[in-house]
């Protein structure tokens, strides 16, 4: 029987662990200034940076300014807003199978389309560019985890990042229980639970939503990916049709109600540097 997440960090087999991560660090300002104060003032444990968007730049200078902020790098190949869009790093012509007519990034809509055609090689190129863009930075990434894909999107997209989480001493976010299983079995600690995406709840009512699961985190260790943003006017232009998904994350994960439930759950906050360790051993 391979070895629980639990076991291999040292909690006792009770123990309900949470990774609160907020996803999309990078991607413009109200986003940006949302996750910090989320880390700062709420209950937000780690971040991923999104290395291609616009505002990365920013979101790296904020990690330097605050260098016990835990994140990863939110490998990205997917650029799912209507009217604000990315690249890759990669420079255009080496990675041709990665873009679409106009050199950006595929829409959300068209994901099948990328993972139809994407050239392995290529999106080894483009991760690689990726990665070293955070540590040409000074920076110290706690572990790599994938915008809009799960699992990679792909069996050999997802072998490809394991094997980069490796070779650059970092951990991984993965969700699928055979997933789990084989990394637990190579003696790996992992997430135990299928990730929490907040674009899947309802935005009525989402605090209460919220404080629910939060009493019925189960034993083991859970991820949450949140996605707070402020309600700023960029943050409706960036995203007019979902802004919500944003904002009510972000009044949540700062409010008193969130710390309180942990608090009174007796619910154990984690990051990614515990699993990191180990990872790099």
């Amino acid at each position: 029987m391979s070895p629980s997440t639990n076991s291999l960090l040292g909690y006792p087999d009770d123990a309900r662990l949470l990774i609160i991560n907020a996803d999309d660090f990078g991607m413009c300002n109200a986003i940006n200034q949302a996750i910090l104060r989320a880390f700062k003032e709420g209950v937000v444990q780690s971040t991923s940076l999104m290395t291609p968007c616009p505002w990365a730049t920013h979101a790296m200078n904020m990690l330097k300014e605050n260098p016990d902020f835990p994140f990863a790098v939110h490998l990205t190949l997917i650029a799912e807003q209507g009217n604000y869009t990315w690249g890759p790093l990669t420079p255009k012509e080496k990675v041709p199978s990665l873009i679409n007519e106009w050199g950006n990034f595929f829409k959300l809509e068209r994901m099948a389309d990328l993972l139809a055609q994407a050239d392995l090689s290529e999106v080894e190129l483009e991760y690689r560019a990726q990665i070293d863009r955070v540590f040409a930075a000074g920076l110290k990434p706690t572990h790599l985890d994938w915008h809009c894909f799960h699992e990679g999107g792909r069996a050999d997209i997802l072998d490809l990042t394991v094997s980069l989480a490796k070779e650059y001493g970092l951990a991984l976010r993965v969700s699928e229980p055979r997933v789990i299983e084989k990394l637990h079995g190579e003696g790996l600690p992992t997430n135990e639970h299928r990730l929490l995406d907040s674009y899947r709840l309802d935005t009525a009512n989402k605090s209460a939503t919220y404080a629910r699961m939060l009493r019925e985190i189960p034993v083991g260790l859970s991820e949450w990916a949140v996605h707070p943003g402020l309600d700023h006017d960029e943050m409706r232009a960036v995203e007019p049709a979902s802004w919500q998904v944003r904002y009510t994350d972000y009044q949540f994960f700062t409010s008193p109600e969130a710390r309180d439930i942990i608090e009174q759950e007796g619910i154990i906050l984690l990051d990614y540097r515990p699993m990191q360790a180990i990872w790099r051993q």
